[in-house]
């Protein structure tokens, strides 16, 4: 199987190393780093999703209008917007695009963050509501007819959506949530399950439990892994570099005020948190750096090398299962810009050559 490349668009020019300046919504910013990743050949880029954030839709949407190919993984939180809404809204944007919308479900793991948009449902409640959801979001985006609903969460008369997605069933599912509510909710609706990045045994683990949870369903899917390449020259050079931003984020962290909870509310922090305790430098290349330092408040653990180790280092995680790379640097634009100069190049070969080494094998 061929493999995917997704990159980051965000609303300002920031990261752990790089103290939020300027408009929330800077437009140039925006526009400039969707091209960037147009140029350097992602397949998709996340627009993510907070509480407190600019709105996931509309900055998918003006990324879109401002690039040729590049496609969208629109992170999306149900519970906020009506179920059959919702579905109008990406498929329209999906016709408008030229089927370039995909979906990226997170239901949140933190009761903080989720009161702060008047949401006061226990985890185990929002995945179920997440599962009810997306019943409803499938089923609008497929039915030829309307049709009546009466569930726990949702319930309406006749629903339906005039517009579909560009290409059938439906626009693409990711998902991402690793408690046992999440994997139940991912096995039965997800096309693809992302994992931030995490250890080779700990990849193997996860997947393992994702996919028993979607045989229950007869299903299969497709996994994902989210990681922060540090590239240079060299190995040294790499390293060196990796340093570098590890005091760079303590600067930051010293300048803002910031406090690294003791214990994440999520159980994919948790994760990469228990990863961390083994060490900085984990199988080949996995660094945990700024994970241990900020709590692994999100995606942040990086693959540390030349643009062929790191290369090397995806192909790894390939061979257990993970066909897409979500990969975003602490430098995002310029980063964006070199992973499309060597690595993204040299990983497609890698697994073009794996591909074809296994047809060869199975003649």
């Amino acid at each position: 199987m061929s493999v995917e490349f997704i990159g980051f668009i965000g609303t300002r020019d920031f990261s752990e190393t790089r103290p939020a300046t300027g408009p929330v919504v800077d437009v140039n910013y925006i526009e400039t780093v969707a091209r960037a990743h147009d140029a350097a050949g992602f397949d998709r880029a996340l627009v993510a999703f907070h509480s407190t954030s600019p709105e996931s839709i509309l900055i998918a949407g003006h990324a879109a209008s401002v690039t040729e190919r590049l496609g969208l993984m629109i992170a999306h939180r149900p519970g906020f917007t009506a179920p059959t809404l919702a579905a109008r809204q990406f498929a329209t944007l999906d016709q408008l695009t030229g089927g370039r919308v995909a979906v990226h479900i997170i239901t949140g793991g933190d009761d903080a963050e989720l009161r702060q948009d008047g949401d006061f449902l226990t985890k185990d409640e929002r995945y179920a509501r997440t599962d009810e959801y997306l019943d409803i979001l499938r089923k609008i985006w497929t039915s030829d007819a309307p049709f009546d609903h009466q569930g726990a969460n949702y319930r309406f008369e006749r629903g339906f959506s005039a517009v579909k997605s560009v290409r059938g069933p439906h626009i693409p599912i990711y998902f991402g949530g690793a408690s046992d509510a999440a994997i139940a909710v991912a096995g039965k609706h997800a096309d693809i399950y992302a994992l931030w990045g995490e250890t080779h045994a700990q990849v193997r683990e996860l997947t393992g439990r994702v996919r028993a949870s979607a045989a229950k369903h007869g299903r299969q899917l497709r996994f994902s892994l989210s990681l922060r390449p540090i590239l240079a020259e060299t190995e040294e050079k790499a390293w060196a570099r990796a340093d570098a931003i590890l005091e760079q984020a303590r600067a930051v962290q010293d300048k803002t005020g910031y406090k690294r909870t003791n214990e994440p509310a999520n159980s994919g922090s948790q994760r990469l948190l228990a990863a961390a305790a083994q060490g900085p430098r984990l199988d080949k290349r996995l660094w945990t750096g700024i994970a241990a330092l900020t709590g692994a408040k999100g995606n942040s653990t990086a693959l540390v090398g030349t643009p062929e180790q790191v290369a090397d280092a995806l192909l790894d995680y390939y061979d257990l299962g993970v066909t897409t790379f979500l990969i975003r640097g602490f430098d995002p634009l310029e980063d964006a810009i070199d992973y499309g100069r060597e690595l993204i190049p040299l990983t497609r070969k890698l697994v073009a050559e794996r591909v074809q080494a296994s047809a060869n094998a199975a003649e």
